[in-house]
């Protein structure tokens, strides 16, 4: 080879394979052909080494060399407004990248084939879209606009990049600014634009609701229940009478509370705590809504369909009609209930030493807020302790429980992420009135370690039991993501001990309560969050790493997650002796679809109810355009400043809109630094912002940076 470069020799060399007139060869054989001396034949090496890693060429079991046969992978596409794309690949961690011209006419949501090509820059895997097997996107959710001979909706969804032609006679009455939901009836090619037709006008743009009710039908959220559904639920939310009490533990007498949000109406768990020596008897009481969803009903199949309740900023969109929901299935004060309970006994040092899992019929005594709580245990309210002296006692036991299992669980490595989320409080024309951050309390975390202590609990019996299960597993992180972030860490003077490609997860605790209180704090966190994995359902109990616990399940709230019912209905069967081997053989076959399905519907609520946030965030910094607040820097890219104000909204401070100075981004330092000034720009740093701009469609908000609170 002469001094050509390694990209120019690859070139010549895959070339000269790829040539039809030669059949597969060894490297000495291509050394010859290519007249490559015997002391540059390393370099040969080299480039062929090269073409190996990236795909290009494969070596057979005798040595030679030939031309790659595509490998051919199946997944779902995700477009980008600029017009490349990704394909993800069921079980493979990274997704596919497919460049601007290779794909197809690929539509958001297809299921495609993809020919593999090599990696762009030796890092992502790039791939060819061959064939579209399938739509997955069957209507869009838009803006109407119409013009004088036809129609087109433009979709709130960004990655569809491309707007839906509407001949005249499908338009359904709609005009401009109408939200309508349209049905896909091609999805264009070549320069043609997709077609439609309009099935549903959600209203006008600016009419109250019509923006959420836009997203709901956008994530094909099912939000009415067919007529036998309602009929059926109607049926069953008959009172607890004497026949259903038969064979149930009798708690009626014992005393428990709930504890929730003061507008919460789904109250389908009960806590109790006690003193028996030195140990603290524990009660976990969960509704029994299988009592009143019979497998395979048109109940079930319809709570199965949704997966869970979908909580967004101005409705909830129930898993359950609200008679079973907000009614018989909800732990009212004052009426008798049938429930599946965990009693647990605690030891003085947080260690559950013994349980009992069984059906129970209870009778709430009060039902209590979280702020009530919170007044009594952190306030010490003279007003709120006198309401509820007779409770007091069980509070304060309440608290020093919660307070022992906690540091049991953050002994062995428990990960508490404690991310403020956004309170956002509406008007009656549905526009955010108020944003704050909605923070927990002594209340909020006596519940969380009381149903971790329950869902841990019930997992590990039906674990060791080895009954076909429902479990929520959280996986480890992936390691490449984890040298990444630990060099990254590394910038601000952090460390995170990883053992060969592995991290224990009490290592990223000591790394969060290093970071607390520091200016880096919110960003750091959120950066190793994302190194983790996501949790999800499975039948296979791997653990879950966040919790650092071997079994795991969420057993607490069969009213919103179906995983939650479909296990309770194991319990109740195994209690009662009939979970024989076609029992067990049903479950096993059913579970993994359950799982699988879950997962999905899980995500799909997370993505709506984000998507609301932001809107609401966006039409309330609407109001202020021109107001200066006062905020930090939470994220510094090469294109600007995020700032994140006191009220959890965040915005971009755009790089060209920092005129005193040519700012460049140090990716080393993660910084902005003017070149004249030699200004610098930090993670953390106070600064005073004006509101410039907001966009609804995109859903973002712009800032520009006023006075620095220092100057």
């Amino acid at each position: 080879m002469d001094n050509r470069s390694l990209e120019e020799k690859k070139k010549i060399i895959y070339e000269f394979i790829c040539d039809t007139r030669y059949v597969p060869m060894k490297q000495k054989e291509l050394a010859v052909l290519l007249q490559v001396e015997k002391e540059r034949r390393a370099e040969l090496a080299q480039a062929l080494e090269a073409l190996l890693a990236e795909g290009k060429i494969q070596l057979s079991k005798r040595g030679r060399y030939s031309k790659a046969e595509a490998k051919m992978v199946t997944g779902v596409f995700t477009s980008h407004a600029k017009g490349f794309g990704f394909v993800s690949v069921e079980d493979q961690e990274e997704d596919i990248f497919i460049g601007e011209d290779d794909t197809k006419d690929a539509f958001l949501g297809d299921t495609v084939q993809v020919a593999l090509k090599g990696k762009s820059g030796g890092k992502r895997q790039e791939g060819v879209i061959v064939q579209v097997l399938s739509h997955g996107i069957t209507e869009v959710v838009g803006t109407f606009e119409r013009s004088k001979s036809f129609g087109f909706v433009v979709p709130d969804n960004q990655r569809i990049t491309r707007d839906i032609f509407i001949p005249l006679e499908y338009t359904k009455g709609a005009v401009t600014g109408h939200k309508v939901v349209a049905e896909m009836t091609d999805y264009g090619a070549g320069r043609k634009n997709p077609e439609g037709r309009i099935t549903e006008i959600l209203g006008h743009g600016n009419d109250p609701g019509a923006d959420i009710l836009s997203i709901v039908r956008a994530y094909q959220i099912p939000m009415e229940f067919p007529e036998r559904v309602l009929n059926q639920a109607k049926r069953n939310a008959k009172p607890v009478s004497e026949a259903d009490m038969q064979g149930r533990l009798d708690l009626r007498d014992e005393v428990c509370v709930t504890i929730d949000g003061e507008d919460a109406k789904d109250l389908d768990d009960a806590v109790s705590v006690r003193k028996e020596g030195e140990n603290y008897i524990l009660s976990v009481h969960i509704a029994d809504v299988t009592n009143y969803v019979q497998e395979n009903s048109a109940l079930d199949w319809e709570a199965f369909l949704r997966g869970t309740s979908v909580y967004l900023v101005d409705r909830v969109i129930p898993m359950l009609p609200h008679s079973l929901s907000n009614g018989i299935c909800s732990l009212n004060a004052g009426e008798d209930r049938l429930t599946l309970s965990c009693i647990m006994t605690v030891d003085p040092k947080g260690k559950i030493i013994d349980h009992t899992i069984g059906e129970t019929v209870i009778r709430v005594t009060r039902r209590m807020s979280y702020t009530s709580v919170k007044k009594i245990l952190e306030d010490r309210d003279e007003a709120e302790c006198r309401e509820y002296e007779e409770l007091v006692p069980m509070f304060e036991e309440m608290d020093k429980l919660a307070g022992l299992l906690r540091r049991r669980r953050r002994k062995r490595g428990s990960i508490d992420f404690d991310f403020p989320e956004s309170k956002i409080l509406l008007d009656e024309l549905g526009l955010p009135a108020e944003i704050r951050p909605y923070e927990r309390n002594t209340a909020t975390r006596i519940i969380e370690d009381f149903m971790l202590a329950a869902n841990e609990t019930v997992a590990a019996d039906y674990y060791w039991q080895a009954q076909p299960f429902v479990y929520r597993v959280h996986e480890k992180p992936d390691a490449k993501r984890l040298h990444k972030l630990g060099l990254f860490l590394q910038n601000f003077g952090y460390s995170l001990r990883v053992g060969g490609d592995e991290v224990h997860p009490g290592e990223i605790q000591k790394l969060l309560d290093r970071l607390e209180g520091t200016p880096e704090e919110a960003m750091l966190s959120r950066l190793t969050l994302r190194a983790m994995q996501k949790a999800k359902y499975s039948t296979d109990c791997t653990g879950h790493f966040g919790l650092a616990a071997d079994q795991y399940c969420h057993f607490t709230s069969p009213i919103r997650r179906y995983p939650d019912l479909q296990i309770h209905r194991i319990i109740k069967e195994n209690l009662r002796g009939r979970l024989d081997v076609g029992r067990t053989e049903h479950y096993e076959t059913i579970l993994p679809q359950v799982a699988k399905h879950a997962s999905e519907t899980e995500q799909r609520a997370d993505e709506a109810e984000r998507e609301t946030e932001k809107l609401k965030k966006v039409e309330y910094m609407e109001q202020h355009i021109g107001e200066i607040f006062e905020g930090v820097i939470s994220g510094i890219t090469q294109y600007g400043l995020y700032v994140e104000l006191s009220n959890t909204v965040e915005g971009l401070v755009h790089v060209n809109s920092l005129e005193d100075d040519y700012y460049e981004y140090a990716d080393d330092a993660y910084e902005l630094r003017g070149q004249r000034s030699k200004k610098v720009y930090r993670l953390g740093d106070r600064v005073r912002i004006r509101v410039k701009g907001t966009d609804r469609l995109c859903r973002t908000i712009d800032f520009e940076l006023a006075l620095s609170t220092g100057e």
